[in-house]
């Protein structure tokens, strides 16, 4: 995690070497199951940039499963790398302004041709 006064740059040049699923590289009908320090966040791509979410925080606010955008992926502060799903050491920030403690495994399960 970056310290701080660390420059931008060194941001950046770690931030390439994260174990990391880009959103690009989801599709319709992925799940994304996330595990973090304290919770467990299971991630349902469907339409158009929004994904179906369930745990965690929206398990004890009972709203499982809803419907919301990633905004990206924060070191704990306001810098979000915004193309990522999710990044192994990061925090998951969710449309709604949900913050996750920092992720520690990231598990992809394809489609499979689900419609």
């Amino acid at each position: 995690m970056p310290q701080y006064g660390q420059s931008l740059d060194l941001i950046i040049e770690q931030s390439e070497k994260l174990k990391q699923v880009r959103k690009a590289d989801l599709h319709f009908g992925d799940w994304l199951i996330v595990v973090t320090l304290n919770s467990v966040y299971s991630i349902r791509v469907i339409e158009n940039g929004y994904y179906l979410v369930s745990g965690g925080w929206f398990d004890r606010e009972g709203l499982s499963p809803m419907k919301t955008t990633i905004a990206g992926c924060t070191w704990g502060g306001s810098i979000i790398k915004v193309d990522i799903a999710a990044a192994c050491g990061l925090c998951l920030e969710f449309g709604n302004r949900v913050v996750t403690s920092l992720i520690q495994k990231i598990v992809v399960v394809p489609n499979g041709g689900e419609n």
